[in-house]
């Protein structure tokens, strides 16, 4: 095994043009990875604002890496295509140790150099263990993988990295994504009814903003001055559909996270006396099931979490399992 401390990133030239997406994200800096993942040290604490959604999105992989694990595979090998700063490969590499696989090969890439910087910082110890083969390097998600045909059980791609990519380029990242992948392709996209981002921090963080959704741009001007512009494709479930069900079998999409934020509490604002109740939480979580596949509420999802399979896979492996969308174990 090869320590991380001694790998070195690949050089892979961008086919997509638009440098201010890494620019964006480089300058977030660890910004970036308190707003979109919380405290780097716990990982499974799933507390920020996000923490619903991505509860549920754990769960899910929680859900394929012990499907996997009970058919006697003793290694897994996972793709995350714009990893960030690596949160949720290492949350899948820890899991996979827990449960017992033999050989854990996980590979991140992200074009946003200083990302990975922080990926391999924060990953430096787990990537010592014994069996685990885990590495994160600066690369394009338009350009070819190194990955061979059909080698990866589980291909990521979450927090709406494909809303930063221009449509005449997804074709062919679909394919490449289809070329690689063995097992199930898990991607989740911002969805066009979706409460407002900035991507790159939270919300309060911008001045002003406004998402040009002719020509698929945001514009932004944080509150310190700095200003971004960059690709940003809101997706309705019916495109998203479309354009992946060429590529993949489509096993299940739904809207992740169609109440929580919306009702979460503001300190700015809400006094004390608004605090949710577990019996309020139950009744989102209630909510959550009924709506999150209904065609009138989809789109008003804060994501859309969608699961594909090479289509010749389907026959064999049949449907994936509905995830319960209640709190599910962190730990």
């Amino acid at each position: 095994m090869t320590s991380l401390a001694r790998r070195h990133p690949i050089a892979i030239q961008t086919g997509n043009p638009d440098r201010t997406i890494a620019t964006a994200y480089n300058q977030a800096s660890d910004r970036y990875l308190a707003y979109a993942d919380g405290n780097p040290d716990q990982l499974f604490a799933f507390d920020g604002r996000y923490g619903y959604g991505d509860r549920q999105i754990w769960e899910l992989l929680d859900i394929k890496l012990r499907a996997l694990f009970v058919t006697g595979a003793q290694t897994v090998r996972v793709l995350d295509l714009g990893c960030g700063p690596g949160t949720w490969l290492r949350r899948v590499v820890t899991r996979a140790r827990e449960l017992g696989f033999r050989h854990i090969i996980a590979r991140g890439f992200d074009i946003a150099e200083d990302q990975i910087h922080r990926a391999r910082e924060l990953s430096e110890q787990l990537g010592r263990r014994q069996g685990v083969d885990l590495s994160f390097e600066v690369g394009d998600i338009c350009e070819r993988y190194p990955e061979a045909d059909s080698s990866v059980d589980l291909c990521l791609c979450l927090c709406g990295v494909l809303n930063h990519l221009p449509a005449h380029g997804l074709p062919s990242v679909l394919s490449e994504i289809r070329r690689v992948t063995r097992g199930d392709f898990i991607t989740t996209v911002r969805a066009i009814g979706s409460t407002p981002t900035v991507y790159v921090g939270a919300i309060e963080e911008a001045r002003k903003f406004r998402q040009d959704n002719k020509n698929n741009r945001l514009e932004v001007e944080f509150q310190n001055g700095r200003r971004i512009s960059v690709s940003s494709h809101l997706f309705g479930a019916a495109e998203l559909r479309a354009l992946i069900a060429p590529h993949l079998a489509i096993k299940d999409l739904f809207g992740l996270d169609l109440f929580h934020g919306r009702f979460a509490e503001d300190a700015r604002w809400n006094s004390d006396g608004c605090q949710p109740t577990v019996q309020f939480g139950a009744e989102l979580n209630r909510l959550e099931r009924v709506y999150c596949r209904d065609s009138g509420f989809i789109d008003h999802a804060t994501h859309l979490l969608l699961v594909g399979t090479p289509h010749e896979k389907t026959a064999v492996r049949g449907s994936s399992p509905r995830i319960s969308l209640a709190k599910s174990k962190t730990a």
